[in-house]
């Protein structure tokens, strides 16, 4: 692992290191903030990015750090997709598929099969680079993210029953299947055989979810995407079907933007640290 970047920020430091990853088959970069009183004994929440993202979005727009200071949580910040010259790439230049929209899936359709793996890279090769290289608690974990992270928070979240303590996630693609961008990255990375797209639909994990950990979803109402991509009704039904707590609250007035998640990243804090420190 290289530094390339150390900032101080609420008297803790935002870190941006570079590493090889054997599952990405590349060179991958990842932020993390560690609060001012930072021991083996902090808690670890994972941010997912959306759509075009990188790790610095979240870094440079969230605000997040204040009030991971406050609690006194660490927050990692993955890349959103496998990235260099070498990596394949959407012949069309599309920002909803190939670079910047990993989809948090294990892609199983050339060329994608051999780096776009982002699935196993967040839920099993990261965990380990931390583990080995942070004194932090790596065993004591939340996730969120927001639009197409937010659908990888909540996916992987219910996958792992027992791996988190919380998960939440802002204006999330909650059933991938049900939209285009859904249908545009699962199509591609994993062929036309929609039974193995619902293996990363929220939804549909719902239905089999081995462990109800609730959810905590803020959604804008101004959202452009909302209607034709987000449609978070539907994770509403799937959860009075299937009795899985949902804290779903649409937020009047709000976008898809940083601006939107900014203004309510401290109820996200609050609301993994209150589960991180319950044990």
């Amino acid at each position: 692992m290289n530094l390339i970047d150390n900032q101080v920020c609420f008297a803790g430091e935002q870190r941006r290191y570079q590493h090889s990853s054997t599952v990405l088959d590349c060179e991958m970069t990842f932020s993390i903030y560690l609060p001012p009183q930072s021991n083996s004994k902090t808690p670890l929440i994972y941010w997912l990015s959306g759509l075009t993202c990188s790790d610095e979005n979240f870094v440079q727009k969230s605000g997040a750090q204040r009030y991971a200071a406050e609690h006194g949580v660490a927050i990692v910040a993955p890349d959103t997709s496998p990235r260099g010259d070498a990596i394949p790439d959407d012949v069309e230049a599309s920002y909803d598929f190939g670079l910047g929209a990993g989809f948090y899936v294990n892609a199983s359709e050339q060329p994608w099969a051999k780096n776009y793996r982002m699935y196993d890279y967040v839920v099993n090769e990261l965990p380990q680079l931390l583990k080995r290289n942070f004194d932090i608690d790596t065993g004591r974990t939340s996730i969120m993210g927001h639009s197409m992270g937010g659908h990888g928070a909540l996916s992987i979240a219910l996958k792992n029953p027992g791996r988190f303590q919380s998960v939440s996630a802002f204006a999330p693609i909650v059933s991938p299947i049900n939209c285009a961008w859904g249908q545009k990255a699962l199509s591609g990375y994993l062929g036309s055989d929609q039974t193995s797209w619902k293996q990363y639909d929220s939804c549909e994990l719902i239905a089999s979810a081995a462990e109800r950990l609730p959810l905590l979803v803020d959604q804008g109402d101004a959202d452009n995407f909302l209607a034709e991509q987000l449609k978070p009704e539907l994770l509403k039904q799937a959860c009075e079907k299937h009795n899985h707590p949902l804290t779903l609250r649409l937020q009047p007035g709000y976008d898809h933007s940083y601006f939107f998640i900014a203004s309510f990243m401290a109820d996200h804090i609050h609301w993994h640290a209150s589960a991180l420190f319950a044990k």
